[in-house]
């Protein structure tokens, strides 16, 4: 409600710097998986509507009202939340790199005011519509800020194996963070593991650069709880990924950004993560190296299909029409998957 009153505030037009850093924040923030702790949203929402009423007079909107609509009404208005959620997050990391677009920002506070409003499904409806072809915009802005600071994706294998010594494991997808961390682990005899979303930073050349990213620990995000359990090492939660630690791991979860749990520790802003290093290195990692598998077995993985990535000399001249991608993140699926292959006119080639 709070952030609605912001965009009332900013109904002017596009907001400055520090309104759209609010609004970007706020609404990644209430994105599930991201912040659980009340005192840290509480402080969040002092300060936008500190920056609202900065603006002019202060005109909250009770979200009970959006929860009791119409039904058609109530979905459209959460349909388009819910959207606008998620484009933010995009804008987010963007911005954290430098790189914004104004008609992402823009369509936010509209939106926004939408949320706040008294309109009807003529009305919203276009506006769901046009979250999406926004969410592309923010897509994008975010493309080109990850490779302007990293590099082009290339397809990059990624090994599985923990290597002896101690380690941390970074999960989220703000490579930004990730950068920070490599930074300063550099020299430390401290190794990086991405996990989950964070498995695609291991195709950024200027992310693999760093000798100590290692390579990907665990599979997916949902499965922290018996992945993380018992784990040697810190675990560093950069985005919306975040599920309520198990006590055998709790004592060694730090997060960061609008992502935070209570009493649990928290980096700030200046992304000193000496805390997190320091507990790396007590805590030792594996006395051994330790050769784990994905969901579906193998000891490496490959990520890095950027754009046109796949489409290279390698199938240049072989009359490809499409590509067909079979797979399943979520659990192994090797039966479904081969009945798939069976129903599908693929031409196997065996690798030279």
């Amino acid at each position: 409600g709070t952030l609605v009153a912001l965009a009332r505030a900013e109904s002017g037009g596009r907001g400055d710097t520090e309104s759209d850093g609010l609004m970007l924040e706020g609404m990644f923030a209430c994105v599930s998986n991201v912040s659980f702790d009340p005192k840290a949203i509480a402080a969040l929402e002092r300060r936008v509507r500190a920056k609202a009423i900065s603006l002019g007079e202060f005109s909250s909107y009770d979200m009970g009202l959006l929860w009791d609509a119409q039904e058609d009404i109530r979905s459209l208005k959460s349909l388009l939340l819910f959207g606008m959620r998620g484009v933010a997050a995009y804008a987010y990391h963007a911005q954290a790199l430098g790189k914004s677009d104004p008609a992402v920002t823009a369509f936010l506070y509209e939106g926004m005011r939408a949320v706040g409003s008294d309109l009807g499904m003529d009305e919203l409806l276009p506006l769901v519509l046009k979250c999406g072809e926004v969410n592309l915009a923010a897509m994008a802005a975010l493309e080109e800020a990850n490779v302007s600071a990293y590099g082009k994706p290339e397809p990059a294998t990624v090994e599985l194996k923990v290597e002896a010594g101690p380690f941390i494991v970074v999960t989220g997808h703000d490579l930004h963070d990730l950068k920070q961390l490599l930074e300063q682990t550099e020299g430390r005899g401290v190794n990086v593991y991405t996990h989950g979303e964070m498995l695609p930073a291991n195709a950024y050349p200027e992310l693999r650069k760093y000798p100590h990213l290692k390579g990907n620990y665990g599979t997916a995000w949902h499965n922290q709880r018996k992945e993380f359990k018992d784990l040697p090492a810190p675990i560093l939660w950069t985005t919306n990924c975040l599920l309520k630690p198990d006590e055998s791991y709790a004592d060694r979860v730090f997060t960061t950004a609008v992502v935070a749990y209570p009493d649990l520790p928290h980096i700030g802003a200046k992304k000193d993560f000496t805390p997190v290093i320091e507990r790396a290195l007590e805590l030792g990692g594996y006395a051994e190296t330790q050769h784990r598998t994905g969901l579906n077995g193998g000891t490496g993985t490959t990520t890095g299909f950027a754009h046109d990535a796949v489409h290279d000399k390698r199938v240049e001249g072989e009359h490809l029409s499409r590509f067909r991608l079979c797979g399943r993140g979520s659990r192994p699926a090797a039966g479904e998957q081969a009945l798939l292959r069976e129903a599908l006119p693929i031409r196997r080639r065996r690798a030279r």
